[in-house]
């Protein structure tokens, strides 16, 4: 296969930038330029809600150039992706308008969990990600408007939470006061200190990781600073390397890690924000890989059009992220398991009828092991109840629209499927017809084993013509689960036209 030229370009709080690669199965990625231009939309959004024309105009002459120099470089592919810097302004759409009018570049704003997940991609491609994460590991990724922080134990992800407090926001929230104060560094550090032990309180417990990943701006001019390159270096060296720089005007930090702007107003938010962090976080070690969201957008890329590969399993991630969310609320069981292996092979047998996807597969097994998480709150409404859960939480690796298919399959899987008409403010039809599919085969799932008890040795569904023929091999009687699989049996078959049918056979041992 020929060599593609492949070039990302993201539109952030406080900057706009071009990365551009050479791709190929033998050869994997290399960059070949990286181009960025200062433009600080986050200063009109986090105040305004809306960004001016001017710095439209300003944006729109940068991504021009940015088309010219993908012309340059003969560029056959590309990905622009926008930030919550245009997501929580009223003009978005005019924005977006004028991009594509002005430039040609189509953009595409993304989620916080697409944006996470895309950056988290540039992690995994690290030879050295596997390793760290089975030590346990924090990984913080700051952004102009938020940070997100995401928990491995075991090389599994525990919890992830996003936090609004990126260098941009945060140097926002301060400005007012940055004139009226001697320490404008003490207020940055008490604002980052309330946040920072919310999370603390709640999901470290005392739990140290041994490493703490870093991605973000200024952090690896603080590294290189240490190491002269990208890698690993002792918590403590780290610690005194940043604190150094909080003793100084943005001015002398600038001149020590070599920055060209000397009066550059994220400095010290930065600067604070990570001291602040490895402190919290109590980590062995800081490993700072080097890598942004440039990086994942191209490897997004090339892994689903298979022109490279990686060694991490990102379904499991899902997977081990929804065990970790049930579990905090007290809703993950031996059943949570049982039903999810029955929900999928339910979803096997009708694999030449129901028309979805491998990824709508794991999508299902996630909603079986949320099933049961709103008992924690109601016992007699938990279906509403793991909605809001699920709606509230991040599922590393989901897009917003998958946790709110997820979260619906759950909430209709005990409940009567509501009219389209009522969902469409959420989703389109397509997205209404997957969670109408996964709600009727968490149905059945959760039928067979309704008493909690597994009181079968095996189970197998078999499609015959128009009908699902379930065979369980069990030691007892199952009349409560037959009486329960024959009612969720006629949502199923107004669904996919097919007719389940529920067979006992006894075993001895």
């Amino acid at each position: 296969m020929a060599i593609k030229t492949f070039a990302a370009i993201y539109i952030g709080s406080y900057e706009v930038s071009l990365k551009v690669f050479e791709m190929s199965p033998k050869k994997q990625l290399r960059k070949i330029d990286y181009v960025r231009s200062r433009v600080e939309l986050g200063k009109d959004a986090y105040t305004r809600g809306v960004i001016g024309y001017e710095m439209v105009e300003e944006l729109c002459l940068i991504l021009k150039e940015f088309h010219r120099m993908m012309e340059g470089y003969r560029v056959t592919e590309y990905r622009a992706y926008a930030s919550s810097v245009l997501r929580y302004v009223s003009n978005e759409l005019f924005i977006l308008d004028q991009i594509r009018l002005r430039t040609g570049i189509e953009v595409k704003i993304l989620s916080n969990s697409e944006h996470r997940f895309i950056s988290y991609k540039s992690l995994a491609a690290e030879p050295f990600f596997e390793k760290i994460i089975q030590e346990g590991a924090a990984v913080v990724d700051v952004g102009g408007g938020s940070m997100q922080i995401t928990l491995f134990r075991k090389g599994k992800p525990a919890t992830t939470r996003q936090i609004d407090l990126g260098l941009m926001r945060l140097r926002e929230k301060l400005s007012r006061i940055e004139n009226q104060v001697s320490h404008y560094e003490d207020q940055t550090q008490e604002l980052i200190d309330k946040e920072l032990k919310i999370f603390k309180d709640l999901y470290l417990q005392g739990k140290k990781p041994r490493y703490a990943i870093m991605v973000g701006d200024y952090i690896g001019d603080i590294l290189k600073k240490e190491t002269g390159e990208k890698g690993t270096l002792e918590a403590e060296r780290f610690l005194k390397a940043v604190k150094r720089l909080t003793k100084k005007s943005p001015a002398e930090i600038a001149g020590e890690l070599s920055l060209t702007d000397e009066q550059d107003p994220l400095l010290i938010p930065s600067v604070v924000l990570y001291k602040r962090l490895a402190e919290e976080i109590e980590a062995e070690y800081v490993w700072i890989p080097g890598v942004n969201i440039s990086d994942g957008i191209a490897i997004d890329y090339a892994q689903k059009n298979r022109l490279v590969r990686t060694e991490h399993d990102f379904d499991e991630d899902i997977l081990s992220a929804a065990r970790a969310l049930a579990e905090r609320f007290f809703g993950y069981t031996r059943h949570s398991e049982t039903v999810m292996e029955l929900s999928a092979t339910l979803f096997d047998a009708m694999k030449n009828v129901h028309g979805l996807t491998r990824r709508e597969r794991l999508l299902l097994k996630a909603a079986a092991i949320l099933k049961d998480c709103g008992n924690y709150i109601s016992q007699v409404n938990y279906g509403e109840c793991s909605y809001q859960i699920i709606m509230a939480s991040e599922i590393i690796g989901m897009t917003h629209l998958e946790r709110e298919i997820v979260a619906s399959t759950v909430r209709y899987s005990l409940s009567a499927l509501a009219p389209y008409e009522e969902m469409m403010d959420k989703m389109d039809q397509t997205a209404y017809l997957v969670v109408a599919k996964l709600a009727a085969f968490l149905k059945l799932a959760y039928a067979l084993d309704r008493s909690h008890n597994r009181k079968f040795k095996s189970a197998k569904a078999k499609l015959l013509e128009k009908q699902l023929i379930v065979t369980v091999e069990t030691r007892e009687p199952m009349a409560l689960e037959k009486g329960l699989f024959e009612e969720y049996a006629r949502a199923f078959e107004r669904v996919f036209s097919v007719k389940p049918l529920m067979k006992e056979k006894r075993v001895f041992d």
